[in-house]
């Protein structure tokens, strides 16, 4: 009994992967032939792990620290694992683009390249110009001029500005010109009546209409939203993706 004590103790000692490695390789040889003793014996009788083996290993205590140290083990590397997967996965944060209505935002050039590439860039920032018009539409419409500011009709700040010369520009890439054509003339359609009802809001009250600014810049929504169909219909034809 007591050399079961001490050899539990040095077992105890012993580094967790060790003694896993010790059962793993005496678990490879011949069936293991078992000694059990009652359940409350104050000494345990130790057990022989192969019949080939010199090796006795204490049934009870030793084993249950044991997988008490190999389940701790385990759950703390999981752990790890999990936070570490859960930090990478997580979206990175970038600031929001400011809105065109901030004094700060640069005067764009009219397009004057020859460059197709540079034309398909200036009509994708022009787009994502009117989906920002788009969802942010309720801050930005506090009056006509801030709508028009994003359709390119008011000011220079805007991607839409000068849009249609690159549109007509880049005509001969699309893969129907035909649709092109199409999609290109419902788009100044929209756009005009767009740019037709922002103006308008700024002058209704001071007339006879019926309509007010907020009925004409809520018509002016439901145009810049067909504005921006045939804007995906022309990037189709264009091959590029939006």
């Amino acid at each position: 009994c007591a050399n079961n004590i001490l050899l539990e103790k040095i077992v105890n000692m012993a580094p967790p992967f060790l003694l896993f490695l010790t059962i793993f390789f005496a678990l490879l040889q011949n069936t293991p032939s078992f000694a059990f003793t009652p359940e409350h014996s104050s000494c345990t009788t130790p057990i022989s792990l192969s019949r080939n083996s010199d090796l006795k290993v204490p049934t009870t205590t030793s084993l249950h620290l044991l997988h008490n140290r190999r389940s701790f083990l385990t759950t703390s590397h999981l752990s790890i694992l999990t936070a570490t997967v859960t930090l990478t996965t997580q979206p990175l944060l970038t600031a929001a683009a400011p809105l065109l209505t901030d004094k700060s935002t640069p005067d764009l050039p009219p397009f004057a390249s020859t460059s197709i590439t540079e034309a398909k860039n200036r009509f994708l920032l022009a787009i994502r110009d009117i989906d920002s018009l788009l969802a942010n539409y309720d801050t930005i419409s506090t009056n006509g001029d801030n709508v028009r500011l994003y359709l390119g009709t008011q000011g220079i700040k805007s991607h839409m500005y000068g849009i249609s010369k690159v549109l007509k520009f880049l005509k001969d890439e699309a893969e129907d010109i035909v649709e092109y054509t199409e999609a290109l003339n419902e788009f100044e359609a929209y756009l005009f009546q767009a740019e037709g009802a922002a103006y308008q809001s700024l002058f209704v009250e001071h007339s006879s209409a019926k309509s007010t600014p907020e009925s004409l810049l809520r018509t002016a929504k439901g145009d810049v939203v067909m504005v921006r169909k045939f804007m995906g219909v022309m990037a189709v034809q264009l091959g590029m993706e939006v």
